[in-house]
């Protein structure tokens, strides 16, 4: 959404902010606890610090955000009221909507605010490259604050409005001001639902209650934008690990709503009448990494010719095994949203294998060991890298596969040294595509050396590109420069894109109100 230099909503959501009584929208609230089954449990509260998406679920429940992602890719006033923007384009104003209030009943202020945007841009990529344009931040009165700016920055608000991790929610000052690097233990925020911190233990059920103090916006709910109305009263989350349990407890009425439907498993719930199937819009992107530091990936030619040999089918089939759950995606930005383009793909992603040798052979490969991590207890990653070895094996490279625990290739992936020294060459792993949709969203394809993911690949033609997609708020020009991207990123690999997989979600038809988007959404909901 490009700012004018006002923004103020007019209707009754500008009433409710002028001193009027409030009356909010009607309320059908159940008694009956809503079940959800995660795809894996509640390991730690802070949504800032961690980057998984059960943690970015909870945080949707527990806190607001000022601004908000519609299913129209829009990005929508949430906390804000109103905003402004000077003439120089150098300075914004927020004035909050009147009445917030977090969990423990103390007002949300400017305050609030400002401690929780920085430390959040102090973690998160998009807030990393907002804080680099920050000159400073100012708290007018209690509901209004400024962000100064050095140069302009035309994408604040989409900033302020990410919807996938990490979301910039926000949390009281005292909260807030914990080091980035720390994770809090205080789960106090503002949002539809409270979290019931006695009833937790990590990694085991999480218990949410409906916040009565939570003040809904008037506007249709639309993703992670409009009215939160939350009609439930209590919400469980279970831990239920075992694939065949969870679907027996979907089955059996024993849970509301499965997360992750095994798709091999899909037929039994397609069979019972009072369950239905949901696809999470954008699904799953299933990608390579490659170690652009040491021999033989950072040699770019190597990168061309393991991925001119590569088949997304081949990838797709091994992990989900039914052309009805995954799509060819070649393309650096999640397949339909709206910086997609695709440019370049075909002609680098062919699934020739002898153009492939033949372009091995001619890169200077000198037979230097591929070390490929292979998480075992990752099934998505773990079957994309047999597919990978099969493939590397037929080019004829030195491979090393070291199938490992999770936890294990969490340290290793870290080591920047060589391959035979703790280090690696290649991993598979898979990311939401709502992480993916644009060049200031998507961490992956930076090529900013040291301080990108895992890989580390330097681009300064990729950095210059993206540089110019952030100083411009003209969609048509955003387009063009994602093409120029991807056109770019299919000559230097910052990683390879293996194909887009459908997650599938199961839910008793008794649950009603259902938003279906790339995050799990609570609100809306009745039993």
């Amino acid at each position: 959404m490009t700012p004018t230099r006002r923004h103020l909503l007019a209707g009754s959501a500008a009433i409710a902010v002028s001193g009027m009584p409030y009356i909010g929208p009607a309320r059908g609230q159940s008694a009956a606890p809503l079940r959800f089954i995660p795809s894996t449990p509640l390991p730690s509260l802070d949504p800032i610090v961690a980057t998984s998406y059960n943690i970015r679920n909870h945080g949707y429940l527990v806190y607001d955000t000022l601004f908000a992602t519609d299913e129209k890719f829009q990005i929508k006033p949430q906390m804000v009221q109103a905003w402004e923007t000077s003439a120089d384009d150098l300075k914004w104003t927020f004035q909050l909507r009147g009445g917030l209030l977090f969990h423990d009943n103390t007002p949300v202020r400017a305050q609030d605010c400002i401690a929780s945007i920085r430390r959040w841009s102090a973690r998160d990529a998009y807030g990393q490259t907002m804080a680099a344009f920050v000159e400073g931040y100012e708290a007018v009165d209690a509901r209004t604050f400024a962000i100064r700016l050095k140069r302009p920055f035309p994408q604040m608000t989409a900033a302020l409005g990410k919807l996938s991790s990490n979301v910039p929610f926000i949390m009281p000052e005292r909260i807030a001001s914990t080091d980035a690097m720390r994770p809090i233990s205080d789960p106090i925020g503002s949002g539809p639902y409270r979290f019931v911190t006695a009833q937790w233990v990590p990694g085991q059920n999480s218990v949410y209650e409906r916040f009565a103090g939570y003040r809904p916006r008037e506007e249709a709910p639309s993703w992670a934008a409009g009215g939160k109305v939350a009609k439930i009263n209590r919400i469980e989350w279970l831990t239920l690990t075992e694939p065949s349990a969870a679907v027996n407890a979907i089955t059996q009425g024993e849970a509301d709503w499965l997360e992750q439907a095994p798709v091999d498993l899909l037929p039994v719930l397609k069979r019972d009448r009072n369950v239905t199937i949901e696809n999470v819009p954008l699904g799953l992107v299933m990608l390579m990494r490659f170690n652009h530091l040491q021999p033989p990936f950072n040699n770019p030619k190597v990168r061309q010719a393991v991925v001119m040999a590569m088949k997304q089918e081949d990838h797709m089939q091994a992990v989900v095994g039914n052309a009805e759950y995954y799509t060819e995606a070649k393309t650096f930005f999640t397949k339909g949203s709206p910086m997609s383009t695709g440019r370049g793909g075909a002609e680098a992603m062919r699934g020739d294998i002898e153009r492939a040798r033949q372009m091995l052979a001619e890169s200077g490969y000198k037979g230097e060991k591929v070390v490929l991590l292979a998480p075992a207890d990752q099934p998505i990653a773990y079957n994309q890298s047999l597919i990978t070895q099969a493939m590397l094996a037929q080019l004829g490279m030195n491979l090393e596969f070291i199938s490992t625990d999770w936890a294990s290739f969490i340290g290793r992936r870290g080591n920047r040294g060589l391959p035979d020294q703790g280090g690696w060459s290649l991993f598979h792993t898979q990311w939401s595509g709502a992480d993916l949709l644009n060049p200031a969203l998507n961490p992956l394809i930076r090529g900013n050396g040291a301080p990108a993911w895992f890989g580390w690949p330097t681009d300064p033609d990729i950095e210059m590109l993206r540089d110019r997609w952030l100083a411009t708020n003209d969609e048509a020009q955003q387009k063009e420069i994602a093409a120029e991207i991807e056109s770019q990123a299919f000559q230097s690999l910052p990683y390879a894109p293996c194909g887009q997989i459908a997650q599938p979600m199961a839910m008793r038809k008794s649950l009603t109100g259902f938003i279906n988007s790339p995050a799990q959404f609570f609100w809306n909901l009745e039993k």
